[in-house]
């Protein structure tokens, strides 16, 4: 099954790829490899989910933000290939929890990109991960996370 069907089955449209917030690309390939820059929750141009995670977010909120950030990182992925078809392999996952002082749910929440990646890609988006908690984070973002992804060569 195409990732395009897969994404229709799921109920799920791609957003567009957010633009650079600074001095930096949103995407690069090097040899197979694609590095998405951080992704931040935005959804229709705005932080869909602020704040800290342990106090004025809850942990499923922070689910949310995570799995918002994945679909934004994707739409980087569909910008970098044309066609998420030509994706080999979700290689890594590095998510950041913007975190209220005592937070330790930062796997659970990045557990929103995990489990939206395996979705949608099966077993090609079984990967490695990072999930770390952060006093601060841009834009007062609940969730930044980039993907590490192996195309055909």
């Amino acid at each position: 099954m195409s990732i395009k069907t897969k994404l229709e089955e799921l109920g799920i449209t791609l957003p567009e790829a957010p633009t650079a917030v600074a001095a930096y690309q949103p995407w690069i390939q090097t040899g197979n490899l694609i590095f998405t820059s951080g992704q931040l929750p935005f959804r229709d141009g705005l932080i869909a989910y602020e704040g800290k995670v342990g106090s004025e977010l809850s942990e499923e909120d922070g689910y949310q933000a995570a799995r918002q950030c994945t679909l934004n990182a994707i739409a980087q992925l569909k910008a970098a290939t044309g066609n998420l078809d030509e994706i080999q392999k979700i290689v890594r996952i590095e998510g950041y929890v913007h975190s209220a002082d005592g937070f330790r749910g930062h796997p659970q929440v990045i557990n929103g990109a995990s489990d939206l990646v395996v979705e949608i890609f099966g077993e090609k988006g079984i990967h490695t991960r990072l999930a770390l908690g952060i006093n601060e984070m841009p834009l007062n973002a609940a969730v930044q996370l980039a993907i590490t992804a192996e195309v055909n060569d």
